[in-house]
C-alpha cells in the first residue's frame, strides 16, 4: 500500500482525507502542524504528502520549502490542500516545489483522482530521466544526481525547477508553450496557469546567473533553451 501523510490542522478535514483515503487502499499517516509534518516525512518516507497551506507554527509553504530542499524528501510528491483558491496562492504554492494543488471545498472523488494521478506520473517520470546529465559550456544539468553546476557553482534547485531546465535543455532551439509544459514536466492534472511556469522560469534564471540567457523567452508563444549563450549587448 502506497503510505500517504496528511498534514492537516482541522480535524474534520483531516479525517475526511484520511477515511476517504483508506477507502481507496493507501495508509494514511496523519499530523496537524507543519514542523511535525516535516519530522514525519523525513521519518517515514511516504508515497505522497497532503500538505495544508494554512497551518499553526511552520505554515504550510514553508514545510514544502523545507521538505523540497532536504536530499532526503526532495522526491516526494506534494499537493497543497487549501481553503484559499485565489491565482496568487497556487502560484505561491507551486513556486516553493509543490507538484499540484486543490481547494477546499473539494469532493473526494477528485481528491483520490489527483493523488492517483499524481503517483501515477512520479515514478515514470524519474525512471524515464534518471541519470541523464546534459553538459553545455558553463551548465551541466544532472537529473539523476539532482545536481546543476553553473560555472562552478551548485545553486539550489527545486524538484519542479530542475525539471523544467532539464527538459528545456533536452530539447534545444525548440520553443514549448506554457501549457505544454506544465503538461510535461508538472503533470497533466495539475492547476494549469501559464504564470506558474512564469515563476519557475524567472526562479531558473536568477539562480543560473550568467548562464540565464539560455532560457530564452519567445513572445507569446512560451519558451526555448539555447544551445550557445547570446552575445551580449
Amino acid at each position: 500500500m502506497d503510505k500517504i501523510l496528511v498534514v492537516e490542522d482541522e480535524p474534520d478535514i483531516r479525517e475526511i482525507l484520511e477515511y476517504n483515503l483508506a477507502r481507496e487502499g493507501f495508509r494514511v499517516i496523519t499530523c496537524a502542524d507543519g514542523a511535525k509534518g516535516v519530522d514525519t516525512a523525513r521519518r517515514e518516507a511516504p508515497a505522497l504528502i497532503l500538505l495544508d497551506l494554512m497551518l499553526p507554527g511552520l505554515d504550510g509553504v514553508e514545510a514544502c520549502r523545507l521538505l523540497k530542499q532536504d536530499p532526503i524528501t526532495s522526491d516526494i510528491p506534494i499537493i497543497m490542500v487549501t481553503a484559499k483558491s485565489e491565482e496568487s496562492d497556487v502560484v505561491l504554492g507551486l513556486g516553493v516545489g509543490a507538484d499540484d494543488y486543490i481547494a477546499k471545498p473539494f469532493s473526494p472523488k477528485e481528491l483520490v483522482a489527483r493523488v492517483r494521478a499524481v503517483l501515477r506520473r512520479g515514478p515514470a517520470r524519474q525512471e524515464s530521466l534518471k541519470g541523464e546529465r546534459l553538459v553545455f559550456p558553463g551548465l551541466t544539468v544532472d537529473l539523476g544526481r539532482h545536481q546543476v553546476v553553473v560555472d562552478g557553482e551548485e545553486p539550489e534547485f527545486t524538484a519542479t525547477e530542475l525539471r523544467l531546465l532539464h527538459f528545456l535543455a533536452s530539447h534545444p532551439g525548440r520553443v514549448f508553450s506554457r501549457a505544454h509544459l506544465v503538461s510535461r514536466v508538472i503533470g497533466e492534472n495539475a492547476v494549469v496557469i501559464e504564470r506558474n511556469i512564469d515563476v519557475h522560469i524567472r526562479a531558473i534564471r536568477k539562480k543560473l546567473g550568467e548562464q540565464a540567457g539560455r532560457v530564452s523567452t519567445v513572445r507569446r508563444v512560451g519558451y526555448r533553451f539555447l544551445e550557445e549563450l547570446p552575445a551580449a549587448s
